[in-house]
Formats: structure tokens, C-alpha cells, sequence
């Protein structure tokens, strides 16, 4: 993309100045993010000198953009998700993942709870989604164990959260296999697979440790330990639950057979709302009300995204990238790609903050020169990718941690915090391997 001349002829590398007040902006309390984007939208369109009257048409541009399209997978995601919150197919679920695992000791109750977590949030792709269908249920089983809420906690998020690395067709791993070019086995392979073992096996540990220290000290209230009447699935949900299951793995295993794109997301959560609403029992205008429903509540995201892809032309536009570039080339040239990849890494998680896919394609229209420069392994840069986008969560007090403690009726910042950056840690460590071995 040809560079444009800035306001009052300012060097490119003021274009990068959108990008900084965003940063700043996403780390102050009560910003709305949709605000954040939009402010920069305007500030990036005021240097590369684009009429503001004319702002509306490049917004419309952007609704065709790849960044708006996972926008509107994500809220898709959120539809699917309420239709099996009517139907009653994601409460079966859940109760069949424990009933498998039997929770009957302390351990046993850690890791069905990962399980049913990590499974929920790959069958939905929305981490709080899932675990909000899953925290009511397990509450009371796992509460008779004397799990704590802190330990809930650590489960809901630290394992949650892997879930989306694991489905082909979840946002995280669409976006990296559009950035990286590589098919999904591959993404899987070097990133989604490895960093997901990493975060079970440190959750897992300290989920331990956790339920160690709080045990006696933090407890579920009385009335939540009182699951009542045994749960008992209806026909109806039964056979909701196996239509679902049936039609969803097949549309996976044939998009994967293909090699379908990322708009074949769309037809897989659409076929399987409606297939599994009808088979429950709903009309179609209850299942597409149940989709309006939950699609309603991350509408705001959607918009965000439209919003993000103009905000990254005008900073492309100005030049930013490719004068930030000639600036670090001797540092990056004499550094390596181990240096680079765990310097990008950090960047990623403690840098840049926001929704995590927008970070994946902002961490990239950054380092893009720099990864062909030291031709980094597209593997290797998927999983700093990966990890420089998502694990930003674990290091500050933001939504998703916030979000999993109240989920699990938990106010032990700290024990998430230890969970955070444990995980940070041992995925710097792996970054480190990954890039000596490639």
C-alpha cells in the first residue's frame, strides 16, 4: 500500500500515534472499547488527511473485511449458544462430562471441570458463554468435594480459555490461518495444541496448590451445595443433544476434508442452530429469536471490529509500519528469531491490549516486515501470535478474569493472578524451545 503524505508533512512515524492513545485508552476503567476504536479511527483519518464527510463510505468498505467477518462468526457463536441454552442441550452436556468423570474426590472434580470447560468452549467458541451454562451445574456437585471458588476460578479461566485454540473454526484459529496462510492442522500442530497442553498442565498444577491454600477459607454458600432433585434429560433433549453432536462434528470433519474458508463458519453455526432448535421441538422463528437473542449481547463487539479495519489502513497508510521497521531493522537483523519471537511475545501480552483477534491482526501488520526480514517460521509465528494475543487476559485484572471469577462467586484476585503469570511464564519458556528447534 502507497504510503500518504501526513498532516503539516509529519514524518510516517507519527502515524503511529493512533495506535499509542489506543493502547492508552484500553487500559483506562470504564472505556468502552467501541469509544477507543472510533477515537482512533478519527485521529488516523485527520493524519493521512482523509475527509472526515467521506468516513462513512470507508467504514462501508470495512464491512466486507476479513476482520468484520470473525466479527460476525464471534456473535454467530453467541446465537448458536443461546439456542442450546433453550433446548437444554448445553445443561445435558455438561451433565454427561461429569457423570463420565465421576466426581467423587477432590482431583476428580478438578479435572472434570477442566474437561467439561475446555469441551463446552470448543463446541461454542465463546469462553464466557460456556462457562456461564456450566457454573450453575457444577456449582452444587463439585461444592460437596469442598472445591473452593478460587480454585472455580482458576479452572473456569485457565483451562476455559484453551477451548478456543483447539475448534478449526473458532475465531482465534480462523485468524491465524488467514494471517499465517498455514491449514488448520498445522496451526494446531505449532500452536493451538502445545500452548493448550502448557496452560493444562500449569491450571491444573495450581488448581492444586489453590484449593490447598483456600480450602477453609473461601466456600460456596450453603444454598448453592443443594443440587436439589437429580437432573434427568427429557426425549426431547436427548435426541437435540445427539442431532447436534451428529451435524456439528460432520460439518467440522467435511470443512476440514475441503479445506473450507473462514466464511464456512457461518453455515456450520446457522445448519446447526436450526437442525438442532427443529429437533428439540422449536419453530424456526423460536431458534432464529433464541440466535437475535444471544447475538444481541456481543453486537457491540461486531461493531468494533468493523471499526478496527479502517483504523488499521489509515496507520498502514501513513507509513507508520514501514518507518517503525526501517528503525529497528539493525536491532532485529543482529537479535535472531529467538530474541524476536520472545520480544514479540511480550509485546503482544503486556503491550497491547484489546480483543484478542484484533490483536492477533495488529500484532501482525507490526512485526510483518520484520518476521519476512528474519524469514521466521510461519508455525513459530503463529504461536507468538497465539500468545501474544490471548494471553493478555492473564496478565491484568481484565473482562475474562474478572468475568471467570464472578462466575465462580470468587473475589481471589491473587490466586488468578499467581494462575496468570505462572502460564505466562512457562509459555515464554516454550516460545524460547520453539523457536531453537525451528
Amino acid at each position: 500500500m502507497e504510503a500518504k503524505e501526513l498532516l503539516f508533512n509529519l514524518p510516517p512515524i507519527v502515524g503511529l500515534l493512533p495506535l499509542i492513545i489506543y493502547i492508552i485508552l484500553s487500559f483506562k476503567e470504564d472505556a468502552h472499547p467501541v469509544v477507543n476504536v472510533f477515537v482512533c479511527v478519527l485521529l488516523g483519518a485527520i493524519l493521512v488527511k482523509q475527509p472526515i464527510l467521506q468516513l462513512g463510505s470507508v467504514i462501508a468498505d470495512s464491512l466486507g473485511s476479513f476482520l468484520a467477518l470473525i466479527g460476525f462468526i464471534i456473535i454467530l457463536g453467541s446465537g448458536l449458544g443461546a439456542v442450546l441454552n433453550r433446548t437444554g442441550v448445553a445443561k445435558n452436556l455438561v451433565h454427561i462430562l461429569m457423570d463420565k468423570i465421576g466426581i467423587n474426590t477432590e482431583r476428580k472434580a478438578i479435572i472434570g471441570t477442566m474437561v467439561t470447560s475446555i469441551v463446552l468452549v470448543t463446541l461454542l467458541g465463546t469462553m464466557a458463554g460456556a462457562n456461564a451454562i456450566i457454573a450453575p451445574i457444577v456449582i452444587p456437585l463439585i461444592a460437596t468435594m469442598g472445591i473452593t471458588p478460587s480454585t472455580l476460578a482458576v479452572i473456569f479461566q485457565g483451562a476455559g480459555q484453551t477451548g478456543l485454540f483447539l475448534g478449526p473454526f473458532s475465531p482465534p484459529m480462523v485468524t491465524l490461518m488467514e494471517i499465517t496462510g498455514l491449514p488448520y492442522g498445522q496451526i494446531l500442530l505449532y500452536a493451538g495444541l502445545p500452548v493448550s497442553v502448557c496452560m493444562w498442565v500449569v491450571t491444573y498444577f495450581i488448581a492444586k496448590r489453590t484449593q490447598k491454600k483456600t480450602f477453609g477459607i473461601y466456600k460456596f454458600e450453603v444454598k448453592e451445595n443443594q443440587s436439589g432433585t437429580e437432573y434427568v434429560a427429557t426425549a426431547k433433549t436427548k435426541r437435540a443433544t445427539v442431532v447436534f453432536l451428529l451435524v456439528f462434528l460432520a460439518l467440522i470433519v467435511y470443512g476440514i476434508a475441503v479445506k473450507s474458508g473462514a466464511a464456512y463458519a457461518i453455515f456450520i453455526m446457522i445448519t446447526v442452530a436450526l437442525t438442532t432448535g427443529v429437533s428439540a421441538g422449536l419453530k424456526v422463528g423460536e431458534i432464529v429469536d433464541a440466535m437475535f437473542e444471544g447475538m444481541s449481547k456481543l453486537i457491540w463487539l461486531f461493531i468494533m471490529f468493523v471499526l478496527f479495519e479502517p483504523f488499521l489502513v489509515f496507520v498502514e497508510q501513513s507509513g507508520a509500519f514501514d518507518a517503525l521497521f526501517n528503525l529497528l531493522q539493525p536491532l532485529i537483523v543482529s537479535s535472531g528469531q529467538v530474541v524476536f519471537s520472545l520480544v514479540a511475545s511480550i509485546i503482544g501480552i503486556f503491550g497491547i491490549n484489546g480483543a484478542a483477534v484484533a490483536q492477533s491482526m495488529l500484532m501482525d501488520s507490526l512485526f510483518a516486515n520484520m518476521v519476512v526480514e528474519l524469514n521466521i517460521p510461519m508455525g513459530l509465528w503463529a504461536a507468538v501470535l497465539l500468545i501474544g494475543s490471548q494471553i493478555t487476559s492473564f496478565a491484568y485484572p481484565g473482562g475474562d478474569m474478572l468475568g471467570a471469577m464472578g462466575l465462580a462467586q470468587s473475589n481471589d484476585v491473587k490466586s488468578m493472578l499467581k494462575l496468570g503469570y505462572s502460564i505466562i511464564v512457562t509459555l515464554l519458556i516454550f516460545i524460547i524451545v520453539l523457536a531453537v528447534i525451528l
